[in-house]
């Protein structure tokens, strides 16, 4: 908005004629209406009203409607009002030269500030259309501006949300790998305890010299014992333990090719069936 220095001389005879013209509209007013509260109050309200409008057009308010400033029609009509007021008053008076003269004074009064602002308005200023078109461009930036925020706003939340949905299935991964691994690390142990080939429980004989003496009458026994319990259990033998061990055919086919990982799986398969059916027919116990 732009504010007239003031450095015309008209200021001064129009600040002094505004004064005037003040005081003679509040007298016209006062002696219309009456001395009471409404003359004066209507007095004082046509002065304000008057002098704020003079004061809003000297800082270049503009109040547009319709694209068009309105404050200049706003002076104009109250300039007109109060002349109307002043004529009335010289006519209920009988006073034709008050009828005449009294809107004179506020008249000029008009017109020497319209002279006034005029001359201290600054000739390479910019237009009130100028002025307007730059505050919608200026107003165009602030908007985009603020849409831009709020784009950046809106992307920053989505990318928040996109981490932490990373981060959870990061989480849940993990974990699963974790019980893969204990579980991995948990069944050789639970096969082991529950399939073990079992060492002989009868210790080695030592191998008899010539120099030891026999201790009993029979020295081939120990030497036949530990050969027969070193000898390797057959599939069957396996087949049977297991089947025992295990309720499903699967599991025990499982355990009996993890210890005897060069088998092949469907004999072992069909051993595992045979060992079932004789365990279910009361052949075996």
């Amino acid at each position: 908005m732009h504010v007239p220095t003031p450095r015309t001389p008209l200021l001064i005879p129009a600040t002094l004629l505004s004064a005037g013209s003040l005081a003679w509209t509040t007298w016209s007013l006062v002696d219309l209406l009456g001395a009471g509260p409404i003359g004066v109050t209507v007095a004082a309200g046509a002065d304000l009203i008057w002098a704020s409008v003079i004061l809003a057009e000297a800082r270049g308010v503009r109040v547009p409607v319709r694209g068009r400033n309105i404050v200049p029609a706003i002076g104009w009509a109250s300039l007109v009002a109060v002349a109307a007021l002043l004529a009335w008053h010289g006519i209920d008076r009988n006073v034709p030269a008050m009828a005449v003269g009294g809107p004179f004074l506020p008249l000029g009064t008009k017109c020497l500030w319209l002279m006034a602002l005029a001359d201290m308005r600054d000739p390479s200023a910019l237009t009130d259309t100028e002025r307007a078109r730059l505050a919608d461009l200026e107003r165009g930036m602030r908007f985009e501006e603020a849409e831009h925020r709020i784009d950046l706003r809106r992307r920053e939340m989505a990318a928040e949300r996109l981490l932490a949905d990373v981060s959870v299935d990061f989480e849940i991964e993990l974990a699963r790998q974790d019980k893969g691994r204990e579980l991995a690390r948990r069944a050789p142990i639970a096969i082991a305890a529950i399939t073990p080939e079992q060492r002989p429980s009868t210790p080695i004989a030592s191998p008899i010299t010539p120099e030891q003496p026999q201790a009993s009458g029979h020295p081939e026994a120990a030497p036949t014992s530990v050969i027969a319990d070193r000898e390797p259990k057959s599939i069957a033998d396996l087949a049977r333990e297991h089947v025992a061990i295990h309720p499903t055919n699967p599991a025990a086919t499982d355990a009996i090719c993890l210890l005897r990982p060069n088998a092949d799986r469907p004999s072992v398969g069909a051993a595992v069936r045979r060992a079932r059916r004789e365990l279910d027919g009361g052949t075996y116990r």
